[in-house]
């Protein structure tokens, strides 16, 4: 019993260890069937891991940790699931991580280089979204799901 209860805490103190090698503070904007925020927020990234810290007057009210699942205060759950609750259940599964790395979505389709960055314009019966990143913020619109998801620098 001992020897379980030693694996039971040794796993489960390994999972609640997080050092990040990257911690920014943005401005996050994001409106979403399940989210309206508008506010500073923290991303903090290591290699395996990403996590959005969303704050208001102070507090933090919501934390959205990437890795193989996506985990909000409501659980744990895959990305196509996350995308069904919190964005799109059109959206491929890493977008919310692409979204997060400043990296293209769709797999770079309709990609767009432009002066520091892209810009993806991707348009079907179920999406009209409007992507651009930059050294300084990535944008993202779907007029057509009233989607917005913005991060920019706080020193711009």
């Amino acid at each position: 019993m001992k020897y379980i209860l030693l694996i039971f805490t040794l796993l489960f103190s390994a999972c609640s260890v997080k050092n990040y090698e990257h911690t920014q503070t943005k401005i996050i904007t994001i409106k979403s069937p399940k989210i309206k925020f508008s506010d500073a927020g923290y991303l903090r990234n290591s290699q395996k891991i990403m996590e959005l810290e969303l704050f208001m007057a102070g507090k933090c009210i919501e934390k959205i940790t990437v890795n193989h699942l996506i985990c909000t205060s409501e659980g744990c759950m895959s990305k196509s699931g996350f995308n069904k609750d919190y964005l799109n259940s059109a959206y491929p599964d890493d977008t919310m991580e692409n979204m997060l790395l400043s990296h293209a979505i769709y797999g770079g389709k309709n990609l767009t280089k432009t002066d520091g960055g892209f810009e993806q314009h991707i348009k079907d019966e179920l999406v009209d979204i409007v992507y651009k990143v930059d050294s300084h913020s990535v944008q993202f619109r779907d007029t057509k799901n009233s989607i917005i998801f913005k991060i920019k620098d706080t020193d711009e």
